[in-house]
């Protein structure tokens, strides 16, 4: 009997596990922004609908960055305005600056999230800018944010491992995190950026944050599956008290600004994982590999997911 016969895992729950899981779907984002073509806007649109129907809540649909850097996101305004807007479904977009924020204010978007950086090296080729001038960059968009109203996360890459520094301690991506947290962000998304993490740095990391007086309900994570430890890093994440996880449907995505960055983690893995463990996610695992599959045919190469390959391949 194959994994397509079953269909779904077998359900043994765990101890020192959440109950439940938020998904913070990044494909339409993280995923096509780093596609060499630009994916039409209706694929666009009908991937963010098909998502929502899989019982995914929070998709982050765009970014606001300028079309020169990332073309493959240039039709923001468009995406947002045709989006079939769904009861209890948030649409987040990404602001890289003050400019960004005002073109996502001036379609009404209400969740924002900042994207900034845990080594000064990763800032100066992503955001040209120091550690401490990113955190300038900011601080009037993340004000601005909230005085608007607006959720705000912020993004913190780099947190394990850089191309150019080498590993990353714990104390300076607690440094970074905690000034976003002061600034006004509700949440921090801890990124493995190119996926060199392993399950002792994720405990060390949350460890170091709980230790300065962070709630790890104020914590994300998300990782790359570079080595193959994506899946394993989750669940030491989920036994350290977080219950929100970022990753993509079909495992699309990468880092434009660093080479090395693979696929984020497949959100059908994640899926999998977290069905078996009994942990509720409120996704339909089947109309999901559908999605995925039907994106790759629209990619035109195979989804790198191992689960949309065993069910649907």
């Amino acid at each position: 009997m194959t994994a397509r016969d079953l269909g779904l895992p077998a359900v043994t729950p765990a101890p020192g596990l959440p109950d439940s899981v938020t998904i913070w779907e990044v494909g339409a984002r993280d995923g096509l922004q780093n596609e060499d073509t630009v994916v039409p806007v209706e694929v666009k649109l009908e991937f963010l609908d098909r998502l929502a129907d899989a019982g995914l809540t929070t998709l982050e649909a765009t970014s606001f960055v300028h079309p020169k850097w990332v073309p493959q996101l240039a039709d923001a305004e468009e995406l947002l305005a045709g989006l079939k807007l769904r009861d209890g479904v948030r649409y987040p977009v990404l602001v890289p600056n003050e400019r960004g924020l005002d073109r996502a204010l001036a379609v009404g978007v209400r969740h924002v999230a900042i994207f900034a950086s845990a080594t000064e090296s990763f800032a100066s080729k992503n955001l040209n800018r120091t550690l401490d001038s990113q955190m300038a960059m900011f601080e009037p968009v993340v004000t601005r944010s909230v005085n608007e109203g607006l959720d705000v996360r912020g993004y913190v890459s780099m947190c394990f491992g850089d191309p150019w520094e080498g590993p990353v301690e714990p104390a300076a991506v607690v440094t970074v995190g905690q000034r976003l947290i002061d600034m006004g962000c509700g949440q921090l998304s801890l990124g493995d950026t190119i996926g060199v993490a392993t399950a002792g740095q994720v405990s060390a990391l949350l460890n170091a944050f709980r230790d300065k007086g962070t709630p790890v309900e104020r914590l994300a994570v998300h990782f790359h599956d570079t080595y193959g430890q994506a899946l394993t890093n989750t669940l030491e994440a989920l036994r350290n008290g977080v219950t929100t996880v970022d990753s993509s449907a079909g495992g699309l995505g990468g880092c434009p600004y660093a080479e090395s960055a693979t696929g984020n983690l497949a959100t059908e893995d994640l899926v999998w994982l977290l069905d078996g463990l009994g942990v509720a996610t409120g996704v339909d695992l089947d109309k999901l590999a559908d999605t995925s599959a039907w994106m790759a045919t629209k990619l035109g190469r195979p989804s790198p997911s191992r689960v949309v390959q065993a069910l649907r391949g």
